[in-house]
C-alpha cells in the first residue's frame, strides 16, 4: 500500500519532533558563493538571539541541494544555499523522498568576475567570445567548425596576451558554472558565428547549444570544485592562469588579484544593481518548510538573513559584495509566511 504525500510528510514530522531535542542547531549547506554571506549571518544570528549559532558548510549548490532533497528529519539538511535557482528535477527528487515543502528565498545579486594575478599579464577586458574561443571544444576557424587549436590567448585576439591559455573555471557542482555556461560561453558561441556553423551542419537546436557548452577537455581548462580558494590556489602557483570568481572573493581580495572587464563593463555593486554588467545571478538559500518550529530558530535565522539590517543596500552584506534585492520587503514577506514554492 503507497502512501499519500500528505500521510508521508505526518510520518516524517512526528519522526523529526520526536528527535528534535537531538539537535538544536540550524544545518546548513551548499554555495560557495553563499558561503561567506551565510557565515557572517549565522555569527551574528549566534551571538545575538540566544540560539546555537547555525552550522554553515560548503560543496557547491547542486551538493546542497542533493542533500537538501535526502528527506525530513534531523539527520538532513533544513537549508539549502545556491547560486542559480532549484531545477524542476530536483523538485520533484525533493518530492519523491517527502520533502514537498520548500521555501525559496532570493538574498540578492552577485556577479562572476575573470580575474588573474596583479602582477601577471595584462588581462584586462574580455568579451564572451574570447572566451568561448579559448575554452570551447569546437571553436570556428576561418569558416570552419575544428577542435580547438588555440594555445594562446592572442591566437584568437591579437589585443589579449601572447600567453598560453589557463583557465581555472567553476566545477558542475557549482551553480557558477550554470552562469559561466549560459552567459559566458553560450553567448560567445553565438557572437562567433559557431553556433549558427554547427544548425548549418545539420544539427538541432538543442544539439547545437549543447555542443557550444562543451569545454575543451586537454588541460587548458581544469574544473574546480572546491571553493574559490582553490582557484585563488592555483592562480597562486600559475602566473598566466585567469580564475573565475564570486565578486566579493574578488573585492575581499584585490591585493592580489586584478579583474578584467567583460563587454567593457567593470564589475562592481553598482553595475550588478543597474544589470549593466552582463554576467550576474541572483542567490537564494532553501528552506525545508517541515523543519520550522521543530529545529530551534530556523525560521528566525531566516528572517534575520534577509532583514534590511542585514541584506538591505547599507547593511553588512553590501560591505562584502552582495548586491541588495530590490524586492526584499517581498523576499521578507515570502519567509514571514513561509510560502511554499511547489503550491
Amino acid at each position: 500500500m503507497s502512501l499519500t504525500k500528505t500521510a508521508v510528510s505526518v510520518f516524517a514530522l512526528v519522526a523529526l519532533g520526536t528527535a528534535a531535542a537531538a539537535r538544536d542547531q540550524v544545518q546548513v549547506a551548499g554555495s560557495s558563493t553563499v558561503l561567506p554571506y551565510a557565515s557572517i549571518v549565522a555569527e551574528a544570528f549566534g551571538e545575538n538571539f540566544g540560539f546555537p549559532t547555525p552550522v554553515v558548510e560548503s560543496g557547491g549548490s547542486s551538493a546542497g541541494l542533493r542533500r537538501f532533497c535526502e528527506g525530513v528529519g534531523e539527520n538532513t539538511l533544513d537549508i539549502a544555499n545556491a547560486s542559480r535557482a532549484i531545477r524542476a528535477g530536483e523538485i520533484e527528487e525533493c518530492a519523491a523522498n517527502g520533502v514537498d515543502d520548500i521555501i525559496e528565498v532570493r538574498i540578492g545579486y552577485d556577479g562572476i568576475v575573470f580575474a588573474s594575478q596583479q602582477t601577471g599579464p595584462a588581462f584586462t577586458a574580455f568579451e564572451p567570445s574570447d572566451l568561448f574561443n579559448a575554452l570551447g571544444a569546437r571553436v570556428l576557424v576561418d569558416g570552419e567548425l575544428v577542435e580547438n587549436p588555440h594555445t594562446q590567448w592572442s591566437d584568437f585576439n591579437g589585443d589579449l596576451p601572447a600567453v598560453d591559455i589557463a583557465a581555472f573555471i567553476p566545477g558542475t557542482n557549482h551553480g557558477t558554472r550554470e552562469v559561466f555556461e549560459e552567459q559566458v560561453i553560450a553567448a560567445g558561441c553565438e557572437a562567433t558565428g559557431a553556433f549558427q556553423a554547427m544548425i548549418d551542419s545539420g544539427m538541432s537546436e538543442d544539439e547545437a547549444e549543447d555542443a557550444c557548452l562543451a569545454v575543451r577537455s586537454d588541460g587548458v581548462a581544469v574544473d574546480i570544485t572546491g571553493d574559490y580558494t582553490e582557484t585563488l590556489a592555483r592562480i597562486d602557483s600559475n602566473p598566466n592562469g585567469v580564475g573565475v570568481f564570486g565578486l566579493s572573493f574578488y573585492e575581499n581580495n584585490t591585493d592580489v588579484l586584478k579583474v578584467a572587464t567583460m563587454s567593457g563593463v567593470a564589475p562592481s555593486t553598482e553595475t550588478i544593481a543597474s544589470g549593466e554588467y552582463p554576467v550576474s545571478r541572483p542567490l537564494f538559500f532553501y528552506i525545508k518548510g517541515a523543519h520550522i518550529g521543530v529545529i530551534p530558530g530556523l525560521k528566525e535565522y531566516a528572517s534575520f538573513f534577509v532583514s534590511d539590517d542585514i541584506a538591505g543596500p547599507n547593511g553588512p552584506l553590501a560591505d562584502y559584495g552582495l548586491v541588495s534585492d530590490p524586492e526584499l520587503a517581498s523576499v521578507q514577506e515570502t519567509v514571514e509566511n513561509e510560502v511554499d514554492m511547489t503550491e
